[in-house]
């Protein structure tokens, strides 16, 4: 298997305290996160609601990090020109949502935003194989999206594992959904190097400490992997 890139620990805002944004935010950059993790929901793509661009907007003003945007909404090339607008610097959207997915992967790169796709559980590795070219990042969804705290779906990382023979370096493989200490090894041996992590960061109280302790997990699971056999 070729190496993959770096691992990456994506926060996921969608289970931190908004009253206390700014202060969560700067608590998971202190411990050295480059990523943060904006899961827009639309309550009809996904049956739950969470923010829009607004709140994109003001955590652009709060933070330097790359804001990684994952559009969980049912028409991902009317909305994505104002995420873009707001900050978000790359934008995922799901391939179940759209039936020109070339077409929005080239509107994306014309924004001048990283570009990435989405898959559901069920949907098959297959489905994206074809526009792989045109995208930086393939998110596997591990739970069902439209809400946090759900557990890792073990079987969706068989495609994870598709991905990951098929990829090059230069390109991500990304997983969310019930990632924590426990379940990080797991997906950084089946080819991930992109986690998102949500609960496990924000439900303690310390998501600082908790950033780190799944920092080292995933990378001593990149060192077992990468271990001559």
């Amino acid at each position: 298997m070729n190496t993959r890139p770096p691992i990456l620990i994506a926060p996921s805002l969608l289970n931190a305290d908004f009253g206390q944004l700014a202060r969560e935010i700067a608590a998971v950059e202190a411990a050295g996160a480059e990523w943060l993790h904006l899961d827009i929901m639309d309550g009809h793509f996904v049956p739950n609601l969470s923010f829009g661009v607004p709140v994109v907007s003001c955590i652009d003003e709060c933070t330097d990090l790359f804001l990684d945007t994952h559009l969980m909404i049912a028409d991902p090339a009317k909305f994505a020109p104002a995420f873009v607008e707001a900050g978000a610097d790359g934008i995922t959207f799901h391939i179940e949502a759209t039936r020109e997915p070339r077409e929005l992967c080239r509107q994306l790169r014309d924004l001048g935003v990283q570009v990435g796709v989405a898959l559901n559980p069920s949907t098959p590795a297959e489905a994206v194989l074809d526009i792989l070219p045109l995208v930086d990042l393939v998110l596997v969804m591990t739970v069902w999206p439209g809400f946090g705290g759900q557990s890792l779906i073990a079987d969706c990382l068989k495609k994870v594992e598709t991905l990951a023979a098929q990829m090059p370096a230069t390109q991500r493989i990304q997983v969310d959904g019930g990632v924590n200490i426990d379940t990080a090894p797991v997906a950084v041996a089946a080819g991930a190097d992109t986690l998102v992590a949500g609960s496990a960061l924000f439900s303690g109280g310390d998501p600082a400490a908790a950033f780190s302790d799944l920092v080292q997990r995933a990378a001593a699971a990149r060192v077992l992997q990468e271990r001559p056999a």
